[in-house]
């Protein structure tokens, strides 16, 4: 009989929860996904952002090896998938395209099968486990209705209480936040801060820039199969210049001055982006001292009625990145 293959494992120097090398995926004539290399840091809340149809949960199904790539490797934990599934699964919950469950079975025996089918579950604490997961997303009150009288906001968090039954190492949540009206949504924005606080790695799969601006450390952006750019939210801000706005009722100086000290595209701003008295005068900071402004405006009397420099946003870092507009409408 011949010896088992070595298995392979990521370097522990790289700390990663989740990694990927060349990672693609074609479907016949669709590249899918194009050689992607993901790296989630172990304990980090990761936002995999990207429009519908950019290859976020086709990226996904093949971390958990639902699918085979066509190319490259992906490894859990450690350990490549699909091999290693069986070793490291049971320290993975997840949430991928949406909930599926027995419509005429409550709330509390859907996950009662959940758990029975699950070898690693102690059926000692089944019922303490289930009721915990159930608390914890906010449907213990709703535990013994019907998977079919649920909302498909209640659905979406069945989904993710199914994803709790275990402890869990690492979560991936694929669009968690479909279907939650604003208090759902907070109650997961929540949920994740807490489980981010016991130590769990999560990966957010979301086209929502909003949310992931607010509950993720990190960002990886997707755009029609490629990764764009990935990092902390900090260093994905820090590739777009911060915007300098001042609001002045001599609008033409200050823009003078503003393009001497090196602002170029320093322009004076359309009607109705200030008010009536005063107009709104905009530039891209770059390597300019944000307080070398005000001295350089004042020394030459320009009276200025408001200062301000806005940091860049997600949004503006994907417009950067990919030339186009955020469309959520998808």
């Amino acid at each position: 009989m011949s010896a088992p293959a070595p298995t392979a494992t990521v370097p522990a120097t790289n700390q990663a929860a989740v990694a990927s090398t060349g990672l693609s995926k074609r479907f016949r004539h669709q590249l899918a996904v194009d050689g992607i290399d993901l790296a989630v840091p172990d304990g980090s809340v990761y936002g995999f952002l990207g429009p519908n149809g950019s290859g976020k949960t086709t990226t996904i199904r093949m971390l958990l090896g639902l699918i085979r790539p066509t190319a490259g490797v992906a490894y859990l934990l450690g350990r490549p998938m699909p091999e290693g599934g069986a070793a490291v699964l049971p320290r993975v919950g997840s949430l991928v395209e949406g909930p599926a469950f027995h419509p005429y079975l409550s709330g509390r025996r859907n996950l009662a099968r959940l758990d029975a089918a699950d070898p690693h579950a102690d059926r000692r604490t089944a019922k303490k486990r289930i009721d915990a997961a159930l608390d914890r997303v906010g449907l213990l009150p709703a535990a013994t209705k019907t998977f079919r009288a649920y909302s498909l906001g209640m659905r979406q968090r069945l989904a993710i209480a199914a994803a709790l039954l275990q402890p869990r190492d690492l979560l991936i949540l694929d669009e968690p936040t479909n279907g939650l009206d604003p208090q759902g949504t907070r109650e997961v924005r929540h949920l994740v801060a807490d489980l981010a606080g016991d130590g769990a790695t999560i990966l957010i799969s979301s086209h929502l820039l909003s949310e992931v601006e607010q509950i993720c450390s990190h960002v990886g952006v997707m755009h029609a199969g490629h990764l764009l750019a990935q990092g902390t939210i900090e260093e994905l801000r820090g590739r777009t210049a911060p915007t300098v706005k001042i609001k002045t009722n001599e609008a033409e100086q200050a823009t003078k001055i503003m393009i001497k000290l090196g602002i170029e595209d320093a322009a004076i701003g359309s009607p109705g982006h200030a008010d009536h008295d005063h107009q709104l005068v905009t530039g891209t900071l770059g390597a300019v001292p944000a307080e070398s402004i005000m001295p350089a405006l004042v020394s030459d009397g320009v009276s200025v009625y408001g200062f301000a420099v806005d940091s860049p946003s997600l949004e503006d870092v994907f417009v950067e990145l990919t030339g186009e507009g955020f469309d959520v409408s998808a």
